[in-house]
């Protein structure tokens, strides 16, 4: 059984994009690729170079600059948890209305080089975020270690004891699990209280562990694994009731940084057409078996790309209204900007959804 050919669905909410230095070259490039997927709230990582966002008032300039390139946009802010990171900060931060707080763990991913090693450094921080109701956003790997038997494939699994150790001690603390790979991942956030949820993204609900390996374009991290990993990431969005929404993790790169010498930088680009990727996903997965036709509703698509990521944040429900129709675009082979950056989108060159707002 297909998916229909169109949907009309409310705005949907990306609760986890990463958009790059503003003013610059990248944000300038992605920025405005937003509403053109659909969306038009966006939740925006803080792991900027050479120095990450860790003030309020970083933020607050950051999300201005943003702003300038389409104001239509709704940004909600984060910091990083850094050890500058002071609970007056949090209370701060509340005030400003600024949403969350990530943490990376240190060395696991792009930029995390002033990431936590431990979090018991930050006890009165977790704890007033806890009061102040500042989301606790968190990158779920461990670094990669050949001394314990620690890659890219089993990282998330050996974060989950420390997801586990903080929701003992910070029961009352909002958190979310980001980009969710594994089935123990999904697992574990379904066992948790209501205030843990998991993000989602569109290219982990199509790509393996073999597709990302012959592709540097697939290439991320977390990392694509396994096809039970999968199915279970796809019965988690048609069955989430609030418990997992959208978190594209989308991460442009400029080309360079993907095909030339050195290490590849983990990243898949998916802003301008991540509602396509998601159903496509869902479609391919209907063709295999992993998810069950009766599953895939207009309600659960409304609450996994829109609803549930904006009642877990405390905004409102989407006002405008979006229509999706098969084959109705075709996705870009590169996104070019004047300065000669070039970044390259996921599933290049094929079609997808077409996006029309309402």
């Amino acid at each position: 059984m297909a998916l229909k050919d169109s949907y009309t669905l409310p705005a949907a909410a990306d609760m986890h994009v990463h958009l790059r230095n503003a003013p610059g070259p990248i944000a300038s490039l992605v920025t405005p690729t937003i509403r053109r997927a659909g969306i038009d709230t966006v939740f925006v990582m803080p792991n900027l170079a050479p120095r990450p966002v860790v003030s309020v008032a970083e933020a607050l300039a950051y999300k201005h600059a943003l702003q300038q390139l389409d104001p239509a946009v709704e940004y909600l802010m984060s910091l990083y948890l850094h050890e500058s990171i002071t609970p007056d900060v949090i209370r701060e931060a509340k005030r400003a209305g600024i949403k969350g707080v990530k943490a990376y763990p240190r060395g696991a991913t792009t930029n995390s080089q002033w990431g936590v090693v431990s979090f018991d450094p930050f006890h009165e921080v977790l704890k007033t975020m806890e009061e102040e109701g500042v989301v606790l956003n968190l990158h779920g790997e461990v670094p990669s270690s050949a001394a314990d038997g620690v890659t890219v494939m089993n990282a998330e699994s050996r974060f989950l004891p420390v997801l586990k150790g903080l929701v003992d001690k910070y029961p009352k603390l909002k958190i979310v699990l980001e980009h969710c790979t594994t089935a123990d991942a999904v697992e574990a956030v379904r066992a948790l209280s209501d205030n843990v949820v998991g993000t989602i993204t569109a290219h982990h609900l199509s790509l393996l562990v073999d597709d990302w390996s012959a592709n540097v374009h697939h290439y991320c991290k977390p990392s694509a694994k396994s096809p039970e990993d999968r199915r279970a990431l796809l019965n988690a969005v048609v069955t989430s009731n609030g418990k997992f929404f959208l978190g594209t993790d989308s991460a442009p790169h400029d080309i360079t940084s993907k095909k030339g010498k050195g290490n590849t930088a983990a990243g898949v680009f998916t802003q301008p057409y991540a509602l396509g990727y998601v159903l496509t996903a869902l479609e391919e997965g209907l063709g295999r078996g992993d998810i069950s036709p009766e599953a895939v509703t207009d309600d659960a698509l409304a609450g996994f790309l829109s609803g549930y990521g904006r009642r877990f944040y405390g905004l409102a429900p989407a006002t405008q209204q979006i229509r999706l129709t098969r084959n109705g675009a075709r996705i870009d082979e590169s996104l070019r900007g004047d300065d000669g950056v070039e970044v390259v989108p996921f599933r290049a060159g094929e079609q997808t959804w077409g996006v029309e707002w309402l």
